[in-house]
């Protein structure tokens, strides 16, 4: 019986390599003329041990799982006769038995530790068993010792066997569920966007539940985001992520640290295409039109990035409101056009205009002058001045 967990007790005996195999041929094969009347006395006591003391095996003995466990106890035991009889290696197919129960552990959603523990308790059994019909039968102690030895030294060759078993699952099965949310990252990114019930499908599949609204990434190279709950694609040219909104910035900037990259604005799932096709062009724009920092929130410049959208536009503007500015030199045009928007966002007020330019409020004071020189009345009209911050936020870095 292939993935019975009470395999284990007997399994260690059915391989042939390496030092547990050259301890196995040293024993005389007579031996199983002498154990095979009485081992399958033992598939009882083993079970009961198993249930005893492992709670995860602990299950009643009844119908399909009772008569699988108790079929494989049996197979095992024979396998066991059959390995001291044996003249030769024992096949790879028998091998394959406890590959495959580090397969079905995982199947259960456990990790290996129930399955080593049921390996201990059956080579326990099986051996306090054992060394009572071999002493029973004259068998001598040199014998048994080396007997012991066997069984225990393939305990190891077993749990590696298994963990082998165990590590190809959980490798197929996360290539699988990364091949599914890939497809979910594909879906949503769509355009025109995917039918809603396809995308609920896909997300169930991908065991990724729709947050309300998430976010898209972009980022300028590979990154490690290990520890986000993302749909990621950082295998093409423009590496980025779909992944829920954040409700706190630190965690998502601390797991993107010493990367370049931009979070879109928080959209509904059906809008993720646009957060990130924000979240691009934010990264497109960072040193040049946005601040230069290592992440760039969007949610941060909506009115700078939306300006950007319609270069013809901000062009107009500018033309038409930032004028006297054209005929400054740029180390002027440096100084007084940052002090403008500053200006023009604070409501004229000196000290916060100092603070957010580090300079003195004299210093403020004496721009504010140049400043009415240049623009006069503007300065005062609601129009202007809502179209002069448009053009300053569009234009300055």
């Amino acid at each position: 019986m292939t993935g019975s967990p009470v395999e284990t007790a007997f399994g260690p005996m059915l391989s042939g390599d390496g030092r547990p195999g050259q301890l196995w041929a040293m024993l005389p094969r007579e031996l199983a003329a002498v154990f095979r009347p009485r081992l399958l006395d033992v598939a009882d006591e083993v079970l009961r041990e198993i249930q005893r003391t492992i709670p995860d095996y602990a299950r009643p003995l009844d119908g399909a799982f009772g008569k699988a466990l108790r079929a494989g106890v049996q197979a095992a035991i024979l396998q066991f006769i059959d390995r001291i009889a044996a003249s030769g290696p024992v096949p790879d197919e028998r091998r394959k038995v406890f590959v495959g129960l580090g397969v079905h552990e995982l199947a259960q959603g456990r990790n290996l530790d129930v399955l080593q523990a049921a390996y201990r308790v059956g080579a326990r059994v099986t051996w306090r068993r054992m060394a009572e019909v071999g002493t029973r039968a004259g068998v001598p102690s040199a014998t048994l010792c080396l007997l012991a030895e066997a069984i225990f030294a393939y305990i190891d060759e077993l749990s590696a066997l298994s963990i082998e078993g165990h590590a190809a699952a959980q490798a197929r099965a996360a290539g699988a569920l990364e091949r599914r949310r890939r497809r979910l990252l594909d879906l949503l990114l769509a355009d025109p966007p995917s039918p809603s019930r396809t995308v609920q499908e896909a997300a169930t599949a991908a065991e990724w539940p729709l947050p309300h609204r998430l976010v898209a990434v972009a980022l300028d190279g590979a990154a490690d985001v290990t520890g986000l709950n993302a749909l990621e694609d950082l295998e093409d040219g423009t590496p980025r992520l779909l992944l829920p909104a954040p409700e706190d910035r630190r965690a998502l900037t601390a797991a993107l640290a010493g990367h370049r990259a931009a979070v879109g604005p928080p959209v509904p799932p059906r809008q993720a295409g646009r957060s990130l096709a924000t979240a691009q062009e934010a990264l497109r724009l960072v040193a040049d039109v946005l601040p230069d920092e290592p992440l760039t929130w969007c949610e941060d410049h909506l009115a700078t990035l939306w300006l950007r959208k319609e270069p013809f536009l901000v062009t107009e503007v500018s033309r038409r409101r930032l004028a006297p500015l054209t005929a400054l030199t740029p180390k002027q045009y440096n100084r007084l056009a940052p002090t403008l928007l500053a200006w023009l966002e604070t409501c004229g007020n000196v000290r916060e205009v100092a603070d957010r330019l580090a300079i003195h409020p004299q210093t403020v004071r004496a721009r504010a002058q140049e400043l009415e020189t240049l623009f006069a009345d503007h300065l005062r009209n609601p129009d202007d001045r809502f179209e002069m911050i448009l053009a300053l936020r569009a234009t300055l870095p």
